[in-house]
């Protein structure tokens, strides 16, 4: 089975632009943390900061190297890919991916934003940990929001045969349930979360200040999430862009991953083009750690601005956050 085939796979096995939204009436943002929390500290694999009023952290789950020249590794091609690399300065030929799932503060809610790898797909799990750090215990989390059925996003949903996040709301595009309970293999997780589940569609208010987003192409049901807070806006983009060097450098690149390859191309690029044209914050789940910043538009295309850093951070040692 090719490394494409078992991302695939991972996403469905587990345990055996559109133009921007805008949040409805019925979804104005909570001003400020939940009730009585503390803020979020920093540390190694907790990056906290805030969206207006709400505290947020980014936490690390585990990396994912690629060698750009193994075709069945890496999901682009390997020569076009090889380029890109070579031009943003990246010496050892690999894409390296990091996967951090988002926290938010949420008025009285607490909201997880993917759920990570759940230690598949060679990565470290290292979610549990880093949610701890941040100060909140897996009890504790009211609601999980799911960009789509791939392993890196949903491996964590469940752990050691049992819901990893007991208390929380499961919620997913309906597409995504309807991937998830029409694959054999997901009957075990189908099972345990059958009660949890509530799915909405695109443009709707999924929590007090958190807004779906269709952003289409990877997956059916694919999913972004606009968490706004006064005046201020984040914009958590899923597996839109996978890479910060080869998504944002060349959008036009056919992804393996892509259910609907076209579709994929033309959302990259709304996303770019709008990114850049009006200064959103973006939060790249696989950027590098810990995948907060915005797009920039320069004479040879796009590239990717690290919050508090210079642009087009590449390589291993970026990489390695």
């Amino acid at each position: 089975m090719t490394f494409h085939a078992r991302l695939a796979a991972a996403g469905l096995m587990l345990a055996a632009l559109g133009a921007g939204a805008c949040s409805p009436e019925g979804g104005r943002p909570a001003e400020g943390g939940a009730v009585g929390a503390e803020p979020i500290a920093t540390s190694g694999d907790v990056h906290a900061f805030r969206i207006g009023a709400l505290q947020a952290a980014a936490l690390r789950d585990g990396t994912l190297a690629l060698p750009a020249n193994d075709a069945e590794m890496s999901p682009w091609p390997p020569a076009q890919t090889a380029v890109v690399l070579t031009t943003a300065g990246v010496a050892d030929g690999t894409i390296h991916l990091s996967i951090q799932p988002l926290l938010v503060r949420d008025g009285e809610r607490t909201v997880l934003i993917d759920t990570g790898a759940g230690g598949e797909m060679g990565t470290e799990n290292r979610l549990p940990t880093s949610l701890r750090a941040a100060g909140v215990e897996p009890g504790q989390v009211t609601d999980v929001l799911i960009s789509h059925a791939h392993g890196d996003h949903i491996g964590g949903l469940t752990a050691d045969g049992a819901l990893a996040f007991p208390n929380a709301t499961i919620r997913m595009d309906a597409a995504t349930w309807e991937e998830i309970r029409e694959e054999p293999r997901l009957a075990d997780l189908t099972r345990l979360i059958t009660p949890k589940v509530q799915t909405f569609e695109a443009g709707a208010a999924v929590t007090p200040a958190i807004t779906a987003v269709a952003l289409p192409g990877h997956t059916a049901g694919h999913s972004g999430f606009e968490i706004a807070s006064g005046d201020e806006r984040l914009l958590y983009i899923g597996d839109a862009l996978h890479s910060s060097i080869v998504s944002v450098r060349a959008p036009e690149l056919r992804n393996a991953w892509d259910a609907d390859s076209a579709l994929a191309i033309r959302t990259r690029a709304g996303l770019l083009d709008r990114g850049a044209r009006d200064g959103l914050r973006i939060y790249g789940v696989h950027f590098p750690f810990p995948g907060v910043g915005r797009f920039e538009r320069g004479p040879d295309g796009f590239s990717w601005v690290a919050e508090g850093g210079e642009a087009a951070p590449s390589g291993p040692a970026a990489a390695a956050g």
